[in-house]
């Protein structure tokens, strides 16, 4: 922990109050994250953090205590709060400055001439000073061309002109401001934490509990593709544990006993035991603003190539501007040159192109992780699903229960089976817990549950082990003889049915059948994909060939279908794949596909995907409805056409501007409305192409057809 100067309230009204907070002047103090921690506060409604004036101010809804609690939190922050990289302390820009500017900007003819040039060196001072700041650390960028412009027209006292460049630049900034706000407020919203019940150990047994009846001091456990809840210390088991969604570092930790661990952190591998540090307060919304901040502070490689020439014309632009006064000693015209660049629109245009597109493919049910992913979004021609919860519905049903043993009931297999894998959050695990509970089965207590990913579940229960998974894992990995389950096998594969082994103390149990509807709309959407930029469609699945091949018949725009795949075997076609020259995006929703997903060139998690694998995914869906990703890909192609679009305009019209500069065609100030005119219209190009219109998709679920067994 941090001890910090103590926060101080400054200004007090019935549901707003304003706090000094001097932490808020340091560059590594994560402005984003200290706002999702004040706002995940109980009572409070809305905070805005102004950094240059280190303040907070916070909207509240008149409850007792929040003034306290806030004070709390601001007076020791958790370590998280400091990012680690400098983060930029300007203020930001506000309609009413710009109002305010506009209005003295063309008012100031009106003003005696030597109160005009002291009220524009005030104006551009901000605009002055950014340009030397930047010439001396970080060299000849744009801000320095900005400065270079404002000053010449200060010093040929073009007040207007002056005025003018000063007041645009503002206007670019807070075009761009909006939309990121805009944005990133949409994007929390959507993801705001689904954590509502956690596992406990008590008495040796495991127990599911609301994450509200949380205390300190419970010994909660996680397995591979869970989510950790809250903050506390690992108590027992050793787990490789993804923290990218708060660090932004992707390489997983070995956590072992006595080591803290974060809330939000994902557990890749293994499985551990957490003793409970703090509860309340969670910072479950804080860590969404990390990822969020992470993802938006990305830049796509089309963005990257862009700033770079921007910054390399910053030179040439000034060049020319030098050698328009050399040769004709006229400092008007050299001074309309240097008014004119091309960087403001080049470097502007892009992120508000991709921010843009990011809000419209979230509306239309498409959560993209930034501008990396929606321009590999844009390039794909093959797109490769997993089978179960992706082209299906993902909502099996249990249609038959075998057991082996004449001694053994219905009830009594099913039973076991959804006691050892209640504590599993997948599609399998769901439907026979979901069958037992429609038969009001009584579930015997578990101990020691592991998960081996993609195989099956190993646990207790009343003393005997219980195994359930596929035959592979139950055959081949457990060599415990399954021959006597083929009687039945047959005809349910046949059936396109999906079976799940159960073992008892090392002898087969039986076996439970499963069917899985295929999406109403998946036929239509992969002709849709068909009839756009997707050239193949590639079907990855462990289930049987019969299972896969029944499958194929329900779809026949399926190019490839694979079966009987492990985790590592789909990344490694999609690998395949890519070395043929294909573009490839994956979308999945279990644990086991998140080889895959960070294997593809841009992957995709269902809904209900586990926390794993949407932390994997460069992209989720929100609907459970698969004609969303058409949208999205529709968004992304977009969304680099107006890229492609913005940039060769900008060059066009600077180009043609500083040509008729350099010709002392057009005298500076008619070349700065000139540029900034064409500036902001390529700024209102990019937001109004990245909005397309926003429809609501709503997906219709079947029920099943399968009988009650």
């Amino acid at each position: 922990m941090m001890n910090l100067s103590t926060p101080h309230v400054v200004h007090e009204l019935p549901r707003r109050f304003r706090i000094r907070c001097p932490i808020l002047a340091h560059r590594l103090t994560d402005s984003l994250y200290l706002q999702a921690l004040l706002e995940n506060i109980a009572g409070v409604d809305d905070v805005r953090i102004n950094r240059c004036a280190t303040s907070i101010i916070v909207y509240h809804d008149g409850s007792a205590g929040v003034k306290t609690d806030i004070l709390e939190t601001l007076k020791t922050l958790p370590e998280a709060a400091f990012s680690g990289y400098e983060q930029d302390l300007s203020v930001p820009i506000n309609p009413l400055t710009l109002t305010g500017l506009g209005i003295l900007t063309f008012l100031l003819r009106l003003l005696p001439p030597g109160v005009r040039g002291a009220v524009s060196f005030c104006v551009a001072l901000p605009t002055l000073l950014k340009g030397a700041d930047t010439l001396l650390n970080r060299g000849l960028k744009i801000e320095v061309l900005d400065a270079g412009a404002v000053g010449f027209s200060l010093l040929r006292r073009d007040y207007f002109t002056s005025n003018m460049v000063v007041l645009l630049l503002g206007l670019g900034e807070y075009l761009e401001q909006i939309s990121e706000d805009k944005t990133t407020g949409l994007l929390k919203s959507l993801l705001r934490p689904q954590v509502e019940e956690v596992w406990v150990e008590k008495d040796g047994v495991e127990i599911q509990i609301p994450i509200s009846q949380l205390y300190p001091g419970d010994l909660i456990i996680c397995g591979p593709g869970e989510m950790i809840p809250t903050d506390g210390i690992v108590a027992r088991g050793e787990a490789l544990v993804n923290q990218s969604s708060i660090t932004g570092e992707s390489v997983p930790l070995h956590k072992k006993p006595g080591e803290e661990i974060l809330s939000g952190a994902v557990v890749e591998e293994g499985k551990i035991a957490i003793r409970v540090g703090t509860v309340g307060n969670d910072t479950g919304l804080a860590r969404i603003n990390r990822f969020l901040e992470n993802s938006l502070r990305s830049s796509s490689p089309a963005q990257k190539k862009s700033e770079e020439l921007a910054d390399r014309l910053v030179p040439l632009t000034l060049g020319l501007g030098l050698l328009v006064f050399l040769l004709t000693r006229d400092i008007r015209r050299a001074a309309a040159v240097l008014t004119v660049d091309y960087s403001c629109a080049i470097k502007l245009a892009t992120p508000i192109a991709v921010k843009t597109a990011m809000y419209s493919a979230a509306h239309q049910g498409v959560l993209i992780k930034g501008a990396h992913a929606l321009d590999q979004l844009a390039q794909v021609d093959t797109l490769v699903f997993d089978k179960t919860g992706t082209l299906t519905c993902g909502d099996l049903q249990v249609t038959d229960v075998k057991p082996i043993s004449r001694r053994m009931a219905q009830k009594n297999l099913l039973a076991l089976a959804a006691s050892a894998e209640e504590h599993y959050d997948h599609p399998v695990a769901r439907a026979v817990v979901n069958a037992a509970r429609k038969k009001n089965l009584q579930l015997p207590p578990i101990s020691q549950v592991d998960f081996i990913v993609a195989h099956g579940v190993s646990a207790y229960v009343d003393g005997k082990q219980i195994l359930v998974g596929s035959r592979h894992f139950i055959e081949e990995d457990e060599q415990i003889d399954c021959s006597a389950a083929d009687q039945f096998t047959e005809q349910f594969y046949q059936q396109g049915k999906t079976l799940l082994y159960v073992a008892s103390e090392g002898k087969l149990a039986g076996i439970i059948a499963m069917r899985d509807d295929v999406r109403p709309e998946a036929a239509d959407v992969l002709k849709r994909f068909k009839e756009g930029s997707i050239k193949k469609i590639v079907v990855l699945t462990g289930d049987h060939e019969k299972t896969a091949l029944a499958l194929l018949q329900q779809l026949p725009e399926i190019d490839q279908i694979h079966w009987e795949l492990k985790p590592e075997d789909k990344a490694k076609m999609i690998s395949d794949l890519q070395q043929h020259g294909h573009h490839a995006a994956f979308i999945g929703d279990g644990v086991n596909d998140a080889p895959a997903l960070v294997t593809a060139d841009v992957g995709f998690c269902m809904p209900a995907g586990t926390d794993l694998t949407k932390n994997a995914a460069e992209g989720i869906l929100l609907r459970e409805d698969l004609g969303v990703l058409v949208e999205a890909i529709s968004i992304a192609d977009k969304n680099r056409q107006t890229i492609v679009h913005s940039f060769y305009s900008t060059v066009a019209f600077n180009s043609l501007f500083l040509l008729l500069a350099s010709m002392g065609k057009i005298q500076p100030v008619t070349a700065a409305l000139l540029h900034n005119l064409n500036t902001v219209g390529i700024l209102g190009y990019s937001a109004a192409r990245g909005l397309s219109k926003q429809r609501n998709i709503d997906a219709t679920m079947p029920a099943s057809g399968d009988e009650e067994w």
